[in-house]
């Protein structure tokens, strides 16, 4: 590997037609869902974050500033989550020798968490690091440079996943129960 150059994707593009509402918008404790993972994904990667909105774009990025690192509009979001990923690996392509994977609707995400992934990554950085929770594996994940010709190949309503079980052998997972909580619908946000 070249090196360690580790950009963070926050995919905060959806719909969110089950939620009936911009839902990255959402707010615990008084921080909304999108500022939470983009304060997060900037506290281990700084100024190589990237946002990426879709829906209500504008809104989002607002409730996310100031944004250390940047911002990418996929217009294409109505198409489902593979654009916003395409979107955010084409924008670090050049410059990543690995991308960290976060969704805005996992609120129990932690900075200690992440650390861990990376720490994982820098000890075998060939590996994908994925969570593991609730009896699978996910995001947050980390892919190296060489899984982002599989994920730029991703289309439809199809995120990371169908890479991540199509490579199972080359994962490495941090066990992490709390990534398994997103939300959904407004009464996710209970008890959070």
């Amino acid at each position: 590997m070249s090196g360690h150059a580790l950009f963070a994707i926050v995919l905060a593009a959806g719909k969110a037609s089950r939620f009936g509402a911009t839902k990255q918008l959402a707010k615990i404790d008084g921080t909304s869902l999108v500022a939470r993972a983009i304060r997060n994904a900037e506290s281990v990667c700084g100024d190589r974050s990237v946002l990426v909105a879709g829906m209500d774009w504008q809104a989002v990025a607002a409730a996310s500033a100031p944004l250390r690192g940047y911002l990418v509009v996929n217009s294409e979001y109505a198409d489902g989550i593979s654009g916003s990923l395409n979107a955010g690996i084409a924008a670090v392509c050049p410059a990543a020798d690995a991308v960290l994977l976060m969704l805005a609707d996992q609120p129990l995400v932690t900075t200690e968490h992440l650390r861990n992934l990376i720490a994982e990554w820098h000890a075998s950085p060939s590996s994908i690091i994925a969570s593991a929770y609730s009896a699978t594996t996910g995001p947050p994940v980390i892919f190296p440079r060489r899984y982002f010709p599989e994920l730029l190949s991703v289309d439809g309503d199809r995120g990371a996943k169908s890479v991540l079980d199509a490579n199972s052998e080359q994962v490495l997972v941090v066990e992490f129960e709390a990534a398994g909580i997103d939300i959904d619908h407004p009464d996710d946000l209970a008890g959070i």
